[in-house]
């Protein structure tokens, strides 16, 4: 059964896709072991952090009213009461009128609302000079400012890296709910293709695409399974496309060059589920076909690498984050176009570009050409309805630091 026969807009392919996510289940794991998993709740601090009124830099505590109109040519004048040492309480408050030297992250005495840095502070036996006036709350983090028991440290759908991993260990905790990673099985189609321990003979390539997916796969929060080489025949398609859902919960095939291996790979997931998508306007990436197969995402992408990898940049990687509940915002950078970037009006085009400084110069390379996607930064996607961009624009694109 199909749904769509013809060419659809990228939204409604997106849409399509994201309409058979289907969560992953949850596990524990320790937070040793946490890089790269999904957060399934919200993570709470046990503890206040700091757990204590504190000083942000060395200086004196105060009572900011004191510091009115201070400057450098008529400072104000306090009398120096006392010293906070590290790890010490002071249990003596600081009047109006005086202060107490603190320094780096040690406990804020009470009476004191501000703390102005040594440099801006001159000690004349048990008196201190202060030249710059401070505000209330000057250079203090309070109780609970970092993380409180109040509200969430890190919310729901965090993708857990080295700097989420410190935030954790701040908040005591020692194991972590997450998203179970799911299982993306890669079929590589083709008469054609090679294992990449052979040397390809005339009219032969390596297989690009299982390790090409396959990272985009780990990178993008899942965990690849890699079926094989394929063969241009229905029978052997059909069987390791069986083997495929049988094991993962997303298929990619990757492959199909010729018309005839494309109406095949859609006709197999027809007969054995639903064809949902035969083609989508997208540059590159238009013949990319999408069905399901017992409930389970079947995704057919070009065979060429840099077009394979397109489709995985904008539509695969939003059904992976919707399985784990990722919640990603993509940061884009900035640029200014070196040279016009022609486009269709009505298709979704996406043009490798190289980045340097604020200009933004567009690799006009063939789709099948791997190495432009090593040799340039990024991806400028050109909207379906702009048809294509002037010299000089100022443009944002998907820097691959960021993908």
């Amino acid at each position: 059964m199909s749904r769509f026969l013809s060419v659809i807009p990228v939204e409604k392919a997106r849409s399509v896709l994201l309409g058979m996510a289907r969560k992953t289940g949850e596990k524990r794991v320790p937070l040793i072991g946490s890089a790269g998993y999904v957060l399934r709740t919200d993570i709470i601090s046990d503890v206040d952090i700091p757990g204590f009124d504190r000083s942000a830099v060395d200086g004196y505590a105060l009572v900011a009213a004191d510091t009115v109109g201070a400057g450098e040519s008529i400072p104000a004048m306090l009398r120096l009461s006392g010293s906070i040492d590290m790890g010490g309480v002071s249990k003596d408050r600081v009047l109006p009128g005086t202060c107490m030297y603190i320094p780096t992250g040690a406990f804020l005495p009470p009476g004191a609302d501000a703390v102005v840095m040594i440099e801006y502070c001159e000690v004349m036996d048990d008196e201190v000079l202060i030249s710059k006036p401070a505000a209330v709350g000057e250079n203090i983090v309070y109780k609970g400012e970092d993380f409180s028991t109040k509200r969430p440290a890190i919310q729901a759908g965090t993708k857990i890296n080295s700097r989420v991993m410190g935030v954790l260990a701040a908040c005591g905790v020692e194991d972590v709910l997450v998203s179970e990673k799911p299982r993306i099985a890669i079929i590589s189609t083709g008469n054609e293709i090679v294992p990449v321990t052979e040397v390809p003979g005339p009219g032969q390539v390596r297989d690009v695409n299982t390790y090409l997916i396959a990272g985009f796969i780990q990178e993008s929060g899942g965990i690849p399974v890699i079926i094989g080489i394929v063969q241009d025949e229905r029978r052997l398609l059909e069987e390791a496309l069986d083997k495929a859902v049988s094991e993962a919960d997303i298929v990619l095939i990757s492959g199909g060059s010729s018309k005839g291996e494309r109406d095949m790979c859609a006709d197999i997931i027809g007969s054995h589920g639903e064809l949902l998508v035969h083609g989508i306007a997208l540059s590159p990436g238009k013949p990319t076909i999408i069905g399901q197969v017992k409930n389970k995402p079947v995704i057919g992408l070009p065979g060429h690498p840099a077009s394979a990898y397109v489709v995985l940049h904008a539509l695969v990687r939003d059904l992976v984050h919707a399985i784990t509940g990722e919640i990603s915002f993509p940061v884009r950078q900035s640029g200014v176009l070196t040279s016009p970037v022609p486009s269709a009006k009505g298709r979704e085009d996406y043009v490798r570009v190289i980045k340097k400084d604020d200009d933004i110069t567009p690799l006009f390379g063939k789709s099948g050409l791997t190495n432009t996607l090593v040799n340039s930064d990024g991806l400028l996607c050109i909207p379906a309805d702009t048809e294509g961009y002037e010299k000089g624009t100022r443009v944002f694109i998907d820097h691959w630091r960021n993908a």
